[in-house]
């Protein structure tokens, strides 16, 4: 462990510090932030339970002795272990959306996220239509979360195979108080979902869809997750393979798939070329996520 320094006592040392300390280290960013200053702002802040969006009232605010120890244990497992922020906080954001998580699940950071904001429109005109959505591969449950705010008379069903990650999606669930709506099942994905009791109007999916050479190459930030949230064989297409078999199964008539396959859209327009795919963009990124209706989907 090492030693706290003794001339850091204000929020803004404590900040300055971090700053200084990532850069030194070379760490990686994408999990909620993009750069050393926001990431540390948002370390210290969360660590000392302080309202995220308010720094400039708390800059001068001198530390116990506690604080800066707890401030400096987090600050060196992220530049030296490389450990992600979001770990050491125990909490990750999507828009206004807070979610708690732990190594146990992928760290919430979705196209189809930005997606639900606008309750899928155009593609969707009324949210009123749409009454039962399935999540697959849900994580954290933060898809799920949000889908049941974006169309407030859906029941989801949230499927994924970690019993890990489930947990923490019921946490999550609970937290929103959200249990009566969202049902967690635990599934191979379609495996234990049964499409004779019940379709939906709406498929969504954030699966695993890391190719196994990017895999090998990955920012030891990411090596902190779990494998089975990201991998997804050689060409990153295991789990989409098997969504885009089975999906018209459990689709009602006029039902959506939206599957968010990162930057794989070559090979997923390679790998199925009788596909109509319509490639979304969101504030975030373009041809990240692909539509399919239940129509143009296998039989």
């Amino acid at each position: 462990m090492s030693v706290v320094p003794t001339e850091l006592e204000t929020v803004r040392d404590w900040i300055r510090y971090a700053v200084s300390r990532f850069q030194e280290a070379g760490v990686t960013y994408g999990h909620g932030t993009d750069n050393a200053w926001d990431e540390a702002v948002f370390l210290v802040l969360a660590l000392l339970h302080l309202p995220l969006d308010q720094l400039d009232p708390f800059l001068d605010a001198r530390l116990t002795v506690a604080e800066r120890a707890a401030l400096n244990l987090a600050i060196e497992r992220r530049a030296v272990d490389h450990v992600p922020v979001p770990y050491l906080t125990n909490q990750a954001w999507l828009g206004d959306f807070r979610f708690y998580v732990d190594e146990r699940v992928v760290i919430p950071r979705s196209f189809v996220a930005e997606l639900l904001r606008d309750r899928l429109a155009p593609w969707i005109r009324d949210d009123q239509v749409v009454t039962s959505i399935l999540d697959m591969c849900t994580g954290s449950g933060c898809l799920a979360i949000l889908a049941a705010d974006a169309f407030p008379d859906a029941e989801i069903d949230a499927v994924d195979l970690s019993a890990d990650a489930l947990a923490v999606a019921q946490h999550n669930v609970a937290e929103y108080g959200l249990q009566d709506r969202i049902n967690l099942v635990r599934s191979d994905l379609f495996e234990n979902v049964n499409s004779e009791d019940k379709t939906y109007d709406v498929i969504l999916s954030n699966p695993p869809y890391v190719t196994q050479a990017a895999m090998a190459e990955l920012p030891a930030e990411y090596r902190h997750e779990p494998e089975l949230g990201l991998a997804s064989g050689d060409d990153g297409l295991d789990a989409i393979r098997r969504i885009i078999a089975l999906a018209r199964g459990y689709l009602n008539v006029g039902g959506l798939l939206i599957v968010e396959a990162g930057h794989n859209r070559g090979i997923v327009e390679k790998a199925f070329p009788g596909l109509p795919f319509v490639w979304l963009s969101t504030p975030s990124g373009e041809d990240k996520v692909f539509l399919l209706h239940r129509d143009e989907l296998p039989v």
